[in-house]
């Protein structure tokens, strides 16, 4: 059996970027603080990260790989020192939570 690649997963057009933007705020806070802890600094982190993720969409970007790689690169300004957390973290968190609204099982990138 050969391995296939997983195809690219395109999001659709964003419609209503301030609701997309609070809801991935609010959900990777919440995803943040269960994984270790509460703490503060989530919230800021939260914050970027849904704030480079809109962004990137309002410029066009819908291809999930390439607003992952985004994050990451974005994220890597931000001082984690206060966090168990990494932009790679952050990213891949991110990235799960879509999969997740979408309905895809993000083991195997299927619907």
């Amino acid at each position: 059996m050969t391995a296939q690649p997983i195809p690219p997963i395109t999001l659709p057009p964003i419609r209503n970027p301030q609701q997309e933007k609070e809801w991935l705020q609010v959900a990777l806070q919440k995803w943040l603080n269960q994984e270790f802890i509460p703490e503060q600094v989530n919230e800021t982190i939260a914050q970027r990260a849904a704030q480079i993720f809109v962004r990137q969409r309002l410029e066009g970007e819908n291809d999930l790989g390439s607003l992952v790689i985004a994050i990451v690169t974005e994220m890597q300004a931000f001082d984690f020192t206060e966090s168990f957390f990494s932009e790679f973290a952050v990213a891949n968190a991110v990235s799960e939570l879509i999969l997740d609204s979408l309905g895809f099982d993000h083991c195997c990138g299927q619907g």
